[in-house]
């Protein structure tokens, strides 16, 4: 199975969203099946077959997540960090501020999920490949 530590590896070669289809790409072949990233401090939950699953370390001080969510104002926050506009902790500092919580990365379908607070799906995306 995977370690944090690879993945850990394998992620500092991304320097922006524009980068983020190649990781997904080596993340799954060693074996990472999706991933769950909490927004307030970025420690992410990986797993694997057989209900395998690691957990990272929080990569920052805690932000704090808006109770509303702004859908379009987030679009906007992905579409430019997607065009590698924006570093990793400002997106992140981005979805905070428009109430996404945590996203969830299913390599299977290649689709990343944004949920707000409340647990509702705000958006959909697949993943370039």
């Amino acid at each position: 199975m995977f370690t944090v530590e690879q993945i850990e590896k394998a992620h500092e070669a991304v320097k922006s969203g524009a980068d983020f289809p190649m990781y997904i790409q080596e993340i799954k072949q060693m074996g990472v099946t999706a991933f769950e990233t909490w927004v307030n401090d970025s420690h992410t939950v990986y797993f694997g077959e057989n209900n395998f699953s690691t957990t990272s370390q929080p990569q920052y001080e805690k932000l704090t997540i808006a109770d509303q969510s702004d859908n379009e104002k987030f679009a906007h926050y992905l579409k430019i960090h997607q065009q590698g506009e924006t570093n990793y902790f400002t997106f992140c500092a981005h979805c905070a501020e428009t109430g996404i919580e945590k996203w969830v990365v299913c390599l299977e379908v290649l689709t990343c999920t944004y949920y707000d607070k409340a647990g509702k799906e705000i958006l959909v995306e697949p993943i370039p490949h």
